[in-house]
Parts: C-alpha cells; structure tokens; sequence
C-alpha cells in the first residue's frame, strides 16, 4: 500500500512538473497562429490595396493634410480647349505618389488677349508641344489666364499627381502652373491670374500637408536642369521655373510676385 502510495504521488509530481512546459508550448502554438493570421491579413489588405489603385504607403499622417488643406478651385477641364480634330494619340498619364512642389511658368505668348480665346491659346501651345517638340501631350498640368480661370491642361486627373513636361530635371513629384502671357520686368501681373495662381498651389499642395512658403527637397534626374542629376535640391515648395532650369521664366514680374503668391495660398490653408 505504501509502495503504490508512494508511486502515486511520484507520479502526481512528475506530471506537475511537465504543467508549465505544455503551457509554454501551447503558448507557442498559439503565438505563431497568431502570427500567421496576421500576416495572412495584412497581405490580403494589401492585394486588395493594388487592385483598388490605393497605396497606403502614401497615406498622409493623420490630420496633415487635412488640417492645413484648401478648397479646391474650379477647374475648367481639357474638352474646353481640346476638341477631336485636334487630340492626338498619346501613351497613358505617369503618375507620381504625390505633389510635394509646384513650378510657377509663363506661356511666352502676348498677353493682349481677350479671356474667351484662353481655349485657342491652350490649344496652340499644345499643337506646338505635341508637334514641333514631339511631346505626348501639353506639359503644363495647368494653365492660368488673366481673368483668373484655370484650365486642366496635361491629361491624367486634376486630383491625382500627374507628371508633367514643364520643368526639366523636377517634373517628378510637382505640378507645372503655367501663367498665360510674357511676363518680363515690367509687364502688369493680373491680380485675378496672381489670386487664382495661389489658390491652385495652395490646394494641390494641400493634399500633402505642404507648407507653400516651406522648401522641400527634390532630385534632379536631368543633367541640363540648373542641378546634375542625381542631386539632391532644396528648393521652394512654390518656386519659379528659373529655380530649377536656367532660364527667364516666369519672368521678372511674376517672379517678384511670387512671396505674395505663397502667403496667399498659405492664408488659404489656414496656416496664417
């Protein structure tokens, strides 16, 4: 009796013995399910991402964007300027993730125009381009006249981050606001074209929490641009063409404009 007693108890502390170690290996079991149900979740969420064309790695911290976002302005789309006879075949929109900066030009054509042929001035500007140039399309992603009407001009969606043709070495990651008109020293800058001109920044820099009168950093990936490839620039968030191309554009009087342009389109942010 005392023999199996004794075998009893053995037994009995043997088996508590063994309690913590199959707790510590269920805990494992359970862990690596979980892990694997993790994974399997976040993969699925990101295949679904793709397939709906979202990318979260360019999601915004949260209340970046929208605590310092504008109106967007009316947008007179491309079909006003750019009718059948003169589309031609182009390749589908490239597009960036986002637009961190915007290129002030001006279009360098005469300025004595009445607001209602802006649609056939557009439409020159991209002959000229699609043409003589060879370019796809037109490579402003907007164009300004002098009554302060903006006009969609490179193809791919107002809202989405297009990448133009308008700034050689900086079209990735901005968008190209062209000024229509020649601005050299001098030349009066309609304040509708000024006032239009800050309220498009300050709304497509909006959508990445862009500060207009900050400064961000951009890559050259052209060696003629004003910075060799490769080099990394700090430029304004709402620069002049000249700032990243040796060139006149937007010319002196628009370019004095500018500071007043980026407190603007700051104030229209929010941010004053």
């Amino acid at each position: 009796m005392r023999r199996r007693t004794r075998r009893l108890r053995r037994a009995l502390v043997a088996l508590l013995c063994l309690l913590p170690a199959a707790a510590a290996v269920g805990a494992l079991l359970l862990g690596a399910e979980g892990v694997g149900r993790t994974v399997t979740g976040r993969a699925h969420a990101g295949a679904h991402a793709q397939e709906s064309g979202a990318r979260p790695e360019q999601a915004a911290p949260a209340g970046s964007a929208v605590a310092h976002g504008a109106p967007r302005p009316r947008i007179v789309p491309r079909s006003a300027w750019l009718d059948a006879t003169a589309r031609r075949v182009q390749p589908p929109p490239r597009y960036d993730d986002k637009v961190v900066a915007v290129f002030v030009h001006h279009t360098d054509s005469p300025n004595g125009y009445a607001c209602a042929e802006a649609p056939q001035i557009i439409r020159h500007l991209y002959a000229g381009q699609t043409g003589a140039r060879r370019w796809d399309d037109i490579g402003y992603n907007f164009l300004v006249d002098r009554c302060g009407t903006i006009y969609e001009g490179r193809a791919g969606g107002v809202d989405r981050a297009v990448t133009g043709a308008h700034t050689q070495g900086f079209n990735h990651r901005t968008a190209g606001i062209a000024a229509i008109g020649t601005f050299t020293a001098g030349t009066p800058v309609p304040r509708a074209m000024t006032d239009a001109i800050a309220a498009l920044a300050a709304w497509k820099l909006g959508l990445a929490g862009v500060d207009p009168r900050g400064s961000v950093a951009l890559v050259s990936s052209n060696r003629l641009a004003r910075y060799t490839a490769g080099t990394t620039a700090l430029l304004p968030a709402l620069a002049g063409h000249t700032d990243g191309f040796r060139t006149n554009c937007p010319g002196a009087a628009l370019t004095v404009r500018l500071p007043a342009i980026r407190q603007t389109a700051a104030r229209l942010q929010g941010r004053i």
